[in-house]
């Protein structure tokens, strides 16, 4: 049957987002510059007007979806037929799918939970072949589209990542980010042991060029975001490494890499941008390789009730060192006193 135009109210979930961003949800296999052509011919219309990629949507408002865009299959369809099809006709994110529900750490009508491994991004760039948003797509409501990311975490930075099933969701969890009614539990191995063994670091940071540093100056500090973050370290291999757990208060980028860097002088190891190499005498060959950076604990309010508590077990390359040190994989930190 040949694809008919058709007309979608939109939804309250969807209430103030860009048009292009409500195409990528219920339309996510429609390309980028399929869709700019559609409006600039006109094709796509809010409201019976002519729109652009920019306008915000309303809730209760019509947009008119030519037969152009409805011809692409939507996730959901892709997924039910692709077994039908050859799997190079599947993108490569969906083929992929299944591989990110073995993540899940903890779902429920309202959020999704996964422990992220190291290495694989959370958003796609240049260069990225896949990523977490886009593997979101098996995931998708017919209701709220797919799944919206909540916070991020450095590509090679493994653990806890959060994710809503809605907008109205996401909102929810985006506020207690942002009013700090959260605990982030990070867990790290350093480079030398940081001294003192517990404390709070406060230095806020400023980007330059495509690091982040510590702001310097007046001229410095009045471009720097305040950065605040609790440290503990757990235990300690004489002075090569220390198993150190850590609260960032707040959430700015390489935050923890650079605190415990150019703070303390203790950076973290297998860190090529902030120098966690790792010291003379460290058992390289019988450890294991990439960033030591896991988020460990995630606590927030659940949006509907309760609390969300949720932990990431350590990944395959970081766990091999904990256990050469003989490192706890089961330790509390005590944040109450910092």
């Amino acid at each position: 049957m040949s694809p008919k135009l058709s007309t979608h109210v939109v939804a309250s979930d969807d209430d103030g987002i860009r048009l292009d961003r409500w195409f990528r949800r219920h339309f996510p296999v429609l390309g980028h510059g399929a869709l700019q052509k559609l409006l600039r011919t006109g094709q796509v219309r809010v409201n019976g007007k002519r729109a652009e990629a920019s306008t915000r949507v309303e809730a209760g408002q019509d947009i008119r979806v030519p037969p152009a865009a409805t011809a692409v299959p939507s996730v959901s369809a892709i997924i039910e037929k692709k077994s039908a099809k050859k799997i190079s006709t599947v993108p490569r994110a969906l083929r992929d799918a299944d591989q990110l529900k073995k993540y899940v750490l903890f779902e429920d009508d309202d959020v999704i939970v996964l422990n992220k491994p190291a290495g694989l991004a959370v958003q796609g760039g240049t260069g990225l072949k896949e990523n977490i948003d886009d593997m979101l797509a098996v995931f998708e409501h017919r209701k709220h589209g797919k799944p919206k990311l909540v916070h991020r975490l450095d590509r090679d930075t493994s653990g806890v990542l959060l994710v809503a099933r809605s907008a109205s969701v996401a909102a929810k969890l985006s506020e207690s980010f942002r009013n700090r009614s959260t605990q982030k539990i990070y867990w790290a191995i350093t480079c030398g042991v940081p001294l003192p063994e517990q404390g709070r670091i406060e230095a806020p940071l400023i980007k330059k060029g495509e690091l982040m540093t510590i702001a310097k100056g007046k001229a410095d500090m009045e471009e720097a975001k305040n950065a605040i973050t609790l440290y503990q370290v757990m235990e300690s291999a004489k002075r090569l490494a220390a198993f150190v757990a850590m609260w960032p208060i707040t959430g700015r980028t390489h935050q923890l890499r650079v605190h415990m860097a150019a703070v303390l002088g203790t950076p973290l190891l297998g860190d090529p941008l902030y120098g966690g190499t790792a010291p003379d005498g460290f058992p390289i060959d019988e450890t294991g390789q990439g960033l030591h950076l896991h988020a460990r604990r995630l606590i927030i309010p659940h949006p509907r009730h309760g609390v969300i508590d949720v932990t990431a077990p350590l990944g395959k390359e970081i766990l091999k060192t904990w256990r050469w040190f003989g490192f706890e994989q089961d330790a509390d930190a005590d944040f109450s006193e910092a």
